[in-house]
Parts: structure tokens; C-alpha cells; sequence
């Protein structure tokens, strides 16, 4: 009787397993109906508050899920058997190549050179197999990364703008469009203080750099400088001062946002006039900056300029000029007196305040649509969002083009930096906030489910480094601020 050659035998083993593993992928294709009215049987004896169409949905994606890992697993099964059967080949080989046996390292050297091949084949098929399941499951990992932790709800309008004051005690501010600024308790929620100086919406909210003085923009066309003394309550926390959630997404409807009068701000102090009003302007002031030391401020109009003043004077210093149509954002420069402006012309504007006999401006371009924001970062970088859905990091010795672009799927509003970890907060008008690193890598999206998150257009964000409990604030057209925990070393780990 003739002997099967090994290389025959080899192949009618692999011809039975293709046939086997086609009848197994038939079998489950076969009972997935079945399966599927199982399902819907027993989930309609459960008692849910969920619709029909959505658990319908919600079935079908599971036995996707279901038949995604079904299928691995099959593969993972034959390259077993591979390579089990190829390790086998080279034992036998081994014994009777030239009669003699071949070394044990020498064997060795080549059964783990096969092996390895067929490792990567597994690590590629299963990491092709499962990016869209991986790159699902990434959104919940941020969630324990970023957590909200504290809801700050009393004024009747849209917040504008929001801002931690850099002195002591540390308090929250915030601008909105019912015509008043607040502080807030950062630990506590409670508002401390309400400015009613102005007669317009409240643009913007900027800290004096050392003192208990704010500087707030109006749609009055004026600026305000007005100080604050407040004294921080004992913090109570409670179970929901921390809350982490872990649930699937769902719309909000506008009816779902926060009452105007939620933790209320009407028995908090109120601060009626300011010690200075800056009224250079023709048009909405929509933001202002104070310039490094504190002794000049910024402000950037719909009237297309930027004007700069002497604050213990209120006297006009300079009119920056320039811009095309509206300016939308200004902002100052930690350390150095630089002033960017940014405008719905689709550019930014550097000016350079260094030398008092030189201001020179140098203009940006490199946006499509209105640049709703720029912000100094540590060293000479710039990072610009706008309407056209991109935000652009810039070195400011070289203005050709950006050094790196993030391309979301709606448009940015104003944008914050972490200075000390070089990461970029990224409002949207679509209601999400996510986070980028400066080379444009998304370090996470902000969770937001069916109790957390903004509900409407988040208007800007800004970070606290220092803060125990919050080192970022988010606030939005729904009439709140966000308070938020960032574990940003897990962040980074995470990238």
C-alpha cells in the first residue's frame, strides 16, 4: 500500500478544515434569525422604558458585536491549528533531512521564524477585525478620565464666556447674555457675587492678574473694570458632587435644560457700579484682556478694531486697525506684551507691544471661515479655531503655514489652552467638548449622556491647572457651567 507523501497529507488536512470552517460559518449564519427572535422574545417579557425601534437597534448591534467575536474566534482557532500542524512538519523534518537530526537550535531558529509570521497574521486579521468595536470602546475609557464634577446654574441667558480668577481665593466667573456676571465657589456651586453694572449681554470675563478686580465686555459698547470681595463658604460635598457616568448617549430636547433659577442668584451680593467704564467703541464689545501686569487691558469690537487703554486713566492708548469685518476674540500674552485679535475677515492679527516706539502687526491667514478665537500657548506658538471646523497651531517666527491642523465635524468656538501640558480644549457648536494634544492628536470628547453634559452650543472653555477638585470649565447657550476633574496623567498614559 503506498505511503501518503507528507506534503499530500498537509494539504487534505487543510482541505478539511476550510470545508469545516465553511460549514461552521453557514451554521451561524443560519441559526442568526433564530437567534435574533429569541432575543426579541425574551427582552419582550423584560419589563424597559425603552422603545421598540431603539431595543430592535439595540439587538441588532449587540448581535453584530456577537457575530464580529464569533468569527475571531474561528480564525483565532485555525492558526492555532496551523501552526500546531507547521511545528509538527518541522519536528518530522528535522529527523530526516540528510539522515541526521538537526540541531535543537537550528530547529529552534526556524520553527520560531514560521511561528512569528503567523503571529503577525493573527495580530493583523483581529486588530482589522475590531477597530470599529476598539475604537467604540475608547469613548467609555475617557469617561473615567474625565469626570463631571460640579454644576454651576443661576443665570436666566446664555453664558458667553468663563474664566478662573489667578489670585486668591480662587472663584469661577462667568458672562452671559442676561446682562450680568457671576462669581461662583468653584467647590460649593453657590454664587458668590453678581455684577448688574452693564445694560447689554456680557460678553467676555477676564481676571485682573493680581488683584480682586474683573474685566467684563458688553453688548453696550463698553468695557467695565469693577472689583469683587467674597468670601469662599465650607464646603458641603455630597454624593452627586462626583459623578461619573457610564451610560449610552441620548439627544437632549431643548426642554430638557436647567431652570434659570436652579441654585438661584438672587440672594448673592451684588456689585452695581464699576470704578472704571472704557467707552471707546462704536459697536458690541465682545471681548477683553488684560495686558501682562495688569495695568493696560485689550478690547476687540464688532466696530473692527481693538483699542487699547490705561487703566488707572481709562485714557485710549492705542486703536488697533486693521481688520477687514467684525472681531470675534482678543487675547494677551502671559508674560510678554503681544495682543492677538481674531476677526470673521478668516484671519488673526499678532500685534507686538514690546518696544514702545515699534507696534508692528503681522497677519495671519489660513482659515476658510470666521476665526472665532486664537490664544497664546507656552513659547511662540498660536492656536486658532473657526468656523470652518479646523483649529491650526502656529509658530509665530514662521506665519506661512500652521505646524499642525485638527479637522472636527463642526464648528469651534473659544478655544483654551493647559499651558503646563500643552493641551487644547475644543468647544463646539454641536455640544461636545474634546481634547487635543498640540500636535493634533484627540486625547478624549467630554462624555455627555441623558443627565450630563451641555445641551445647546458650548460657547468656551478654560482651564484651572492648579485647582484640586476642577482643572477645566465648560459653559454653554443652556444657561450653566461645567466644572470638570481632568486626570490628565491617565490622559497622556492613555495616548
Amino acid at each position: 500500500m503506498p505511503i501518503e507523501s507528507g506534503s499530500c497529507a498537509s494539504a487534505r488536512q487543510a482541505k478539511q478544515k476550510r470545508k469545516s470552517h465553511s460549514l461552521s460559518i453557514r451554521r451561524t449564519n443560519s441559526s442568526e434569525q433564530e437567534r435574533a427572535g429569541l432575543q426579541r422574545d425574551m427582552l419582550e417579557g423584560q419589563d424597559s422604558k425603552l422603545p421598540s425601534s431603539v431595543r430592535n437597534t439595540l439587538l441588532e448591534l449587540f448581535g453584530q458585536i456577537e457575530r464580529e467575536f464569533e468569527n475571531l474566534y474561528i480564525e483565532n482557532l485555525e492558526l492555532r491549528r496551523e501552526v500546531d500542524t507547521l511545528n509538527e512538519r518541522l519536528a518530522a523534518e528535522g529527523q530526516t533531512v540528510d539522515g541526521a537530526e538537526l540541531s535543537k537550535g537550528q530547529l529552534k531558529t526556524k520553527a520560531s521564524h514560521s511561528t512569528s509570521q503567523l503571529s503577525q497574521k493573527l495580530k493583523t486579521t483581529y486588530k482589522a477585525s475590531t477597530s470599529k468595536i476598539v475604537s467604540s470602546f475608547k469613548t467609555t475609557t475617557s469617561r473615567a478620565i474625565c469626570q463631571l464634577v460640579k454644576e454651576y446654574i443661576g443665570h436666566r441667558d446664555g453664558i458667553w464666556d468663563v474664566s478662573v480668577a489667578k489670585t486668591q481665593p480662587v472663584v469661577l466667573g462667568t458672562a452671559s447674555a442676561d446682562h450680568t456676571a457671576l462669581l461662583w465657589s468653584i467647590e460649593t456651586g453657590k454664587c458668590l457675587v453678581k455684577y448688574v453694572g452693564h445694560v447689554g449681554s456680557v460678553n467676555s470675563i477676564k481676571f485682573h492678574p493680581t488683584e480682586q478686580v474683573a474685566l467684563t465686555a458688553s453688548g453696550d459698547q463698553t468695557a467695565h473694570i469693577w472689583r469683587y470681595i467674597v468670601q469662599l463658604p465650607t464646603p458641603q460635598p455630597t454624593a452627586a458632587d462626583c459623578n461619573v457616568s457610564g451610560e449610552d448617549e441620548f439627544e437632549f430636547s431643548d426642554k430638557d435644560e436647567p431652570d434659570g433659577d436652579g441654585d438661584g442668584s438672587s440672594d448673592c451680593p451684588t456689585v452695581r457700579a464699576p470704578l472704571t467704564s472704557l467707552k471707546s467703541h462704536q459697536g458690541v464689545v465682545i471681548a477683553a484682556d488684560w495686558l501682562v501686569g495688569g495695568k493696560q487691558a485689550v478690547t476687540a469690537s464688532w466696530d473692527r478694531t481693538a483699542n487699547l487703554y490705561d487703566v488707572e486713566t481709562s485714557e485710549l492708548v492705542h486703536s488697533l486697525t486693521g481688520h477687514d469685518q467684525e472681531l470675534t476674540h482678543c487675547c494677551t500674552h502671559p508674560t510678554q506684551r503681544l495682543v492677538v485679535t481674531s476677526s470673521r475677515d478668516t484671519t488673526f492679527r499678532l500685534w507686538d507691544f514690546r518696544d514702545p516706539s515699534i507696534h508692528s502687526v503681522n497677519v495671519f491667514q489660513g482659515h476658510t471661515d470666521t476665526v472665532t478665537s486664537a490664544v497664546f500657548t507656552v513659547g511662540d506658538n498660536v492656536v486658532s479655531g473657526s468656523d470652518d471646523r479646523t483649529v491650526k497651531v502656529w509658530d509665530l517666527k514662521n506665519m506661512r503655514s500652521p505646524i499642525a491642523t485638527i479637522r472636527t465635524d463642526s464648528a469651534v468656538n473659544r478655544i483654551n489652552v493647559c499651558v503646563g501640558q500643552r493641551i487644547i480644549a475644543l468647544p463646539h457648536d454641536n455640544r461636545q467638548v474634546r481634547l487635543f494634544d498640540m500636535s493634533g492628536v484627540r486625547l478624549a470628547r467630554l462624555p455627555r449622556s441623558n443627565r450630563q453634559g451641555h445641551r445647546r452650543m458650548v460657547c468656551c472653555s478654560a482651564w484651572s491647572e492648579d485647582h484640586p477638585i476642577c482643572n477645566l470649565f465648560t459653559c454653554g447657550f443652556d444657561r450653566q457651567a461645567i466644572g470638570w476633574n481632568i486626570n490628565i496623567p491617565a490622559l497622556l498614559q492613555e495616548k
